[in-house]
C-alpha cells in the first residue's frame, strides 16, 4: 500500500478527499504540529514515514525536502499557487507536482468582496462598539459607482469582477498574462499597473507570487493611491510592500486594508500590521470553505492516486 502524507489538516473539513484516497488504496495521515510546516519539520515527517506523496497547503517544500526524501514521487498543492514549492528541485528529483486550478476561485472571490464590504461599512469597529456597550454611528461608503482595480485577472480576478458587477462597480484590471479577449468578454477595461492601483477606490490583488521578487505594489504605488481608497490582498503577501501599506494606514491616506496573505505567515505579534488602524486581518482563509476544500481535496487526491499508479495526472504543474 502506498502512503500519502497530508501535511496540513484542511482535508478534514470534507470527507470526499479522504474517501478518494481510501478508494485508491492509499494510507494517509496528518502530522502533528503547527501548520504550515517548515521545510525542516516537513522533512522530518517524510523521513519518518517514508511517504510516497505529500499534500501541502502553505508548507515549505524546498530543495532540502527533496534531497532528504528519496521515496517521494508526487507533491500535491491543496490549492493553486505553488510559490512555496521549489519546482526546479522537484524537477531535478523527478518528483511530479500537481495542483487544483479553479477549485477555490469562488471562495477567494467571496472573501475579497466580503472584505471590501466590511471595510466600506466599518463592520468591525461597529461590532466592537456594540459589544462594548456603546451606540455609535459609523459612516460608510457604498460600492455602487466606485472603481475597483483588479491586479490580476485570472480565474479569481474574473470571479471578483462578476460579483462586483452586481454592485454596479466600474472594474478595471491589470494582468500581463491573460489575453485582452478575456477581459473584453467580461466587459472589464484593461489598463497598466500604475493606472489600476492609483486610479481605483478599491484595489484587490489576485496574482501569483514569485519568491525573492520585490513587491509588485511598492511604496511608490501605494503613495500614489487615491486618498481614502481601500486595499485588499487575498493573494500573496510578497506582492505588496507591507511597511508602506502600514504607513499609509497610520497617516490616514488609505481608509482601510484587508489582508488574508502576509509576507511572513503567521505574522509575529510585533508585526506592524497587527496594530495598524483600519486593518482587517484573516489567517489565509480565502480557500477555506466547504465547497472549495472538497473540490481541491478530491482533485489532488485523485491526481496523487494516478501518479502513484503510474498514470498521468490531470493537473500537472511539472
Amino acid at each position: 500500500m502506498s502512503f500519502a502524507q497530508i501535511a496540513h489538516d484542511r482535508l478534514r473539513i470534507a470527507p470526499r478527499p479522504w474517501e478518494a484516497l481510501v478508494t485508491a488504496g492509499l494510507e494517509a495521515c496528518v502530522p502533528e504540529g503547527t501548520h504550515p510546516l517548515s521545510a525542516t519539520d516537513l522533512t522530518a515527517e517524510l523521513v519518518r514515514t517514508g511517504a510516497d506523496a505529500v499534500v501541502v497547503g502553505l508548507d515549505a517544500v524546498d530543495a532540502s525536502v527533496f534531497a532528504a526524501a528519496p521515496a517521494l514521487r508526487v507533491v500535491a498543492k491543496h490549492g493553486v499557487g505553488v510559490d512555496n514549492i521549489d519546482l526546479e528541485a522537484a524537477r531535478a528529483a523527478g518528483v511530479v507536482v500537481v495542483n487544483a486550478p479553479g477549485s477555490n476561485s469562488g471562495a477567494v472571490a467571496d472573501l475579497a468582496l466580503g472584505a471590501m464590504l466590511a471595510l466600506a461599512r466599518q463592520l468591525l469597529p461597529a461590532h466592537a462598539s456594540m459589544v462594548a456597550g456603546r451606540w455609535e454611528r459609523f459612516p460608510g461608503v457604498e460600492l455602487t459607482g466606485r472603481t475597483l482595480g483588479l491586479v490580476g485577472f485570472g480565474r479569481i480576478g474574473q470571479a471578483v469582477a462578476r460579483r462586483a458587477s452586481g454592485f454596479d462597480m466600474d472594474v478595471v484590471a491589470y494582468d500581463p498574462f491573460v489575453p485582452t479577449e478575456v477581459s473584453d468578454a467580461a466587459g472589464v477595461r484593461r489598463a497598466g499597473l500604475e493606472e489600476v492601483v492609483t486610479g481605483a477606490d478599491f484595489v484587490s490583488l489576485h496574482l501569483p507570487g514569485t519568491p525573492g521578487e520585490p513587491p509588485l505594489v511598492d511604496a511608490r504605488l501605494i503613495e500614489g493611491m487615491r486618498p481614502g481608497a481601500y486595499f485588499v490582498n487575498a493573494a500573496r503577501g510578497g506582492l505588496v510592500d507591507e511597511e508602506a501599506l502600514v504607513a499609509a494606514l497610520r497617516d490616514g491616506r488609505l481608509a482601510g486594508a484587508a489582508l488574508d496573505a502576509f509576507a511572513h505567515e503567521p505574522p509575529g505579534d510585533d508585526d506592524p500590521l497587527v496594530t495598524a488602524p483600519n486593518a482587517l486581518l484573516t489567517p489565509h482563509i480565502g480557500a477555506f470553505t466547504d465547497v472549495a476544500n472538497a473540490a481541491m481535496g478530491v482533485a489532488v487526491a485523485e491526481d496523487v492516486a494516478r501518479v502513484l499508479a503510474g498514470q498521468p495526472a490531470r493537473n500537472v504543474v511539472i
